[in-house]
């Protein structure tokens, strides 16, 4: 991602994923996560996961961002920060993962941060090597 001076920071990225992760809906699980997704023209949403009874029907953090954006007419994204509270550093789901690589190039960056302020990053194509995207679809 090439920065310019309009571009958020990675701390400002982990501040909006904080905000998010205070607003996880994680009942059941106690896990909660929260989420910030940077546009290609710098514009920074968030998400929650959102947890239901039906276990099967909650949705992480990173699809209700992904989502969000969606729902505001982005549709093509540059950083995703995932935020837990946990002890060991926390990365995108399998299904998430197969939603990121629709939404975003392969090099793009996925980073993990705790409270601990420890961080990890990947690239999409680390996350989902050989990814099935639209192009397999033809």
């Amino acid at each position: 991602m090439q920065k310019n001076k309009n571009t958020p920071s990675i701390d400002a990225l982990v501040d909006a994923a904080k905000i998010a992760y205070n607003s996880a809906y994680a009942p059941y699980s106690q896990f909660q996560v929260g989420a910030s997704l940077l546009t290609k023209d710098n514009q920074v949403f968030n998400g929650c996961n959102v947890e239901n009874a039906s276990y099967g029907l909650g949705v992480c953090a990173e699809r209700n961002c992904i989502a969000n954006a969606v729902v505001h007419g982005c549709q093509t994204f540059t950083h995703l920060v995932v935020y837990t509270e946990q002890e060991k550093l926390t990365p995108p789901c399998g299904a998430c993962r197969q939603v990121i690589a629709e939404f975003m190039l392969p090099e793009a960056k996925i980073t993990s941060v705790n409270h601990l302020n420890q961080r990890k990053e990947w690239s999409v194509a680390q996350l989902l090597p050989d990814a099935f995207l639209p192009r397999d679809l033809t």
